[in-house]
């Protein structure tokens, strides 16, 4: 029987390498972290659908897992940094009849907290997976 990197912790879910889970931890934090920045509009339906699915997570799924959360609220600081990528001041467009100007931000801090929040969801996820991969499997 082939190794997969996979074990079974103390209540009998499946641990290990499931980088599924961790793409769905990502998705709850990303939705928290839009839900978030969309509060006035659809920030409470997008914070209600993130507590529903992590609640489903935490039943169902790895523990370690949960550390894609954390990476997952890097996107929209991703998103922020790329659409004032011009900034930081006045950024002027060309558009159909004229220009248009906007004031944008500097998209360097960020940058910065997006990859500092993805990284060390990644990092923190790969820590417990090598914790778990080292403990003793129980019942043998």
């Amino acid at each position: 029987m082939a190794y997969n990197g996979a074990h079974v912790d103390s209540e009998g879910r499946r641990t290990g390498w499931d980088w599924g889970w961790f793409l769905a931890w990502f998705a709850v934090g990303a939705c928290v972290a839009v839900g978030l920045a969309a509060i006035l509009t659809v920030g409470l339906v997008l914070l209600g659908l993130a507590a529903v699915a992590a609640w489903l997570l935490l039943r169902k799924g790895p523990r370690n897992a949960v550390a894609g959360g954390l990476t997952g609220l890097a996107l929209p600081l991703f998103c922020i940094a790329y659409l004032n990528r011009g900034g930081p001041g006045d950024v002027c467009r060309s558009a159909s009849g004229g220009q248009t100007c906007t004031q944008e931000y500097t998209p360097v801090p960020f940058l910065v907290g997006g990859v500092l929040l993805f990284v060390a969801g990644f990092v923190i996820f790969l820590a417990i997976e090598r914790g778990t991969r080292k403990a003793p499997v129980p019942g043998r």
